[in-house]
């Protein structure tokens, strides 16, 4: 089910017309960027440090590791498409996305504790169970979340400048979270005496934090997008986005995006430690990968406004792969040039994942206007689909190097084939992939303004259905005045 707002209705005519589009307020902005970060809050935690959790705390091999992040984060894939059309189906009187946030923040955050306590006196086999059991409802949970959470932006307005804006907030509080997360989290990685307590201590912690977030966001947000009511079977659902071309070519591309971002994701504390030697360095590539969206996204929206969203994401794509190349081939030993190539990533990570959720938000109205349903959940729900496919090889491939590259958990020092791996790995891994996905992105059909014309056909289309309705409604009436008469 669907739920929308009810349009004004003129005087003149008395036929209702489709409300203008909404512009937004901070507090609108705030409560978004909060979602974000509260999203971040727990996924950066089992995206950035899980397999150090699991190869360094519960003893599991590299290469078992690797095979679970990628079997978790494929079902999580799935679990966004599940979740998409859940949502799409959802009608209450706070909306259909908005209630999402109530009512699955707090089984999320407990399974976040529950993926950091793998209990100690469990069998290898006891904890490799517990580790797939917790992570895979942790996905399950995530999905029904955040699936409602980036179709909300498609919701609250139309306008590509107020899109852009809450694409900028949701990078600014997604970049807030995963820093302070990493100054919080990476020194216990090589200092805490008992690193288990600590990391079950701090994922207590992010769990209290973000269940106010989400109760924010829930607050604060509003639904204010007209949508038709009608009903989609699974198979118009479906065929809808098989028609949404825009739609494919930006998952295609996330998917590879992703997969680089997720190798550099997954090896960033490992580059820190045995590259650079010194885990407290990755507090640093943090601040350089992850902390520039604090000053990109909000360039974003002029960014917009100058080139345009897919040339934006094509130049931001270059950008990435250049840094990449620059972080695999930096000699360690001349410190400056890592830490300039990590910027520059860092520089085009951030525009590209900005611009991404603003292209996404587009995809709904072109798959409106081809297939005459709106389906935000569905949508978002597919280019999720794409990321956590990207997330999961990404990840598998990152701990796959080090399996390869020979890495010993917990050793102070790995031998030189395996920091050569780490090296490259972190380097060329989003050197090639982003750079693909970036590339992709030329076939990209959705320009600004072909956008414009689309929403205002699909105005046009909704003024023409309210008078068909108006003149249909006045004619059930004569009818019925000249029987009563009769």
């Amino acid at each position: 089910m669907s739920t929308s707002v009810k349009p004004p209705v003129t005087a003149s005519t008395g036929v209702e017309e489709p409300p203008p589009a909404s512009t937004l307020g901070v507090i609108q902005y705030l409560g978004y960027a909060g979602g974000d970060a509260a999203n971040n809050l727990t996924f950066t935690l089992v995206s950035m440090f899980l397999l150090v959790y699991y190869t360094d705390v519960v003893d599991i091999s590299a290469a078992t590791a690797g095979t679970l992040l990628l079997v978790a984060r494929l079902w999580g894939a799935f679990t966004d498409v599940f979740a998409g059309r859940l949502v799409d189906r959802t009608n209450t009187r706070w909306g259909r996305f908005r209630p999402y946030f109530l009512f699955t923040a707090v089984p999320l955050m407990l399974l976040a504790v529950a993926v950091f306590s793998v209990p100690r006196s469990l069998s290898q086999t006891g904890s490799l169970v517990w580790a797939y059991v917790t992570y895979m409802l942790f996905y399950l949970m995530y999905s029904l979340v955040n699936i409602p959470y980036g179709s909300l932006a498609s919701a609250m307005t139309q306008l590509p400048e107020e899109r852009a804006k809450l694409s900028s907030a949701r990078s600014i509080g997604s970049a807030m979270a995963i820093v302070g997360l990493v100054v919080v989290v990476a020194p216990q990685v090589s200092r805490s005496g008992n690193l288990q307590n600590s990391l079950t201590l701090t994922t207590v912690i992010v769990a209290v934090l973000g269940i106010a977030l989400y109760a924010f966001l829930f607050a604060t947000s509003r639904e204010s997008v007209v949508r038709d009511a009608g009903k989609t079977t699974l198979g118009d659902t479906f065929r809808g986005v098989a028609r949404n071309k825009p739609l494919l070519m930006l998952c295609l591309s996330a998917l590879f995006t992703l997969t680089g971002l997720f190798i550099m994701q997954t090896l960033q504390i490992y580059y820190a430690r045995y590259v650079l030697g010194n885990t407290d360095y990755t507090i640093v590539l943090t601040v350089l990968t992850t902390g520039l969206m604090l000053v990109v996204s909000p360039l974003i929206p002029r960014v917009v406004r100058t080139a345009g969203k897919k040339r934006g994401y094509l130049i931001a794509g270059s950008i990435t792969a250049v840094g990449g190349l620059g972080i695999a081939l930096s000699p360690p030993s001349v410190l400056a040039l890592p830490l300039i190539s990590f910027g520059v990533y860092g520089i085009g990570i951030a525009a590209t994942q900005s611009l991404m959720w603003a292209l996404q938000s587009d995809t709904v109205e072109y798959g409106e206007w081809r297939s005459g349903a709106r389906t935000e959940g569905i949508n978002y729900a597919a280019l999720s689909f794409s990321r956590k496919v990207g997330q999961g090889i990404g990840g598998a491939l990152a701990a796959f190097g080090l399996g390869v590259g020979g890495y010993v958990a917990g050793a102070v020092a790995q031998p030189d084939r395996a920091v050569r791996a780490i090296r490259w790995s972190t380097g060329f891994g989003p050197a090639v992939f982003v750079g693909l996905g970036a590339l992709l992105m030329l076939a990209y059909p959705l320009t600004e303004q072909r956008f414009q014309m689309i929403v205002r056909d699909l105005v046009d289309r909704r003024c023409a259905d309210a008078t068909t309705e108006a003149v249909t409604a006045v004619e059930v009436i004569e009818i019925a005045e000249d029987d009563r008469q009769a």
